[in-house]
């Protein structure tokens, strides 16, 4: 404690706030090149590295937001409540909420760095789980963040989430239309 500071819960709520940034950014980068928003010839390595730097500076944010909160005295935390969903007796929801966001970044970020030794299906669908860790990081921050009270926190979480619904709902639309489009040719050329 640093006089009336309490630098281990600051480093824990900073940290916290912005591992959840670099999700949002990480995924909404993810979307953008997914849906190529950005345009076909978008595709230089730059774009894909600075995805993937957003995902490994959130894996080490949120390393140092569980640090720290082990670390705090306010709340009292060992490694069995940062590790275990629904053992801590503090908001146990919320905190499972967040323990659950950590193993799937963590699957998300390993499968991304073994991909060239995994199907693309395999890959595929873990990364798919970047949908489930947005929400359950979301809902995390504004039910055990302390910083949540304040409007701005919770409408750009509110702005993100709705934008993030939207952009996957576009991208499932526009892949399912391009497959039944696929099908529905070879069928045509099947049947002639």
């Amino acid at each position: 404690m640093v006089g009336a500071l309490n630098v281990s819960w600051l480093v824990a709520r900073s940290s916290g706030i912005v591992a959840w940034a670099l999700i949002v950014a990480s995924a909404a980068w993810g979307l953008l090149l997914a849906t190529r928003v950005l345009g076909r010839k978008a595709s230089p390595a730059w774009l894909l590295s600075l995805h993937r730097f957003l995902g490994a500076l959130a894996v080490v944010f949120t390393a140092v937001h569980v640090v720290a909160i082990v670390a705090d005295q306010y709340v009292d935390f060992g490694l069995t409540e940062v590790l275990v969903p629904f053992a801590s007796s503090w908001e146990p929801f919320a905190v499972a909420l967040g323990i659950v966001g950590m193993y799937v970044l963590a699957a998300v970020q390993l499968t991304s760095l073994l991909r060239g030794h995994l199907s693309q299906s395999a890959w595929r669908r873990v990364h798919l789980l970047s949908y489930a860790l947005f929400a359950t990081t979301t809902v995390h921050a504004l039910m055990a963040g302390t910083d949540t009270n304040a409007l701005l926190p919770t409408g750009v979480a509110v702005i993100f989430g709705a934008a993030a619904v939207f952009t996957g709902a576009t991208l499932w639309w526009t892949r399912t239309e391009a497959t039944r489009q696929a099908g529905s040719a070879r069928r045509s050329r099947v049947d002639a």
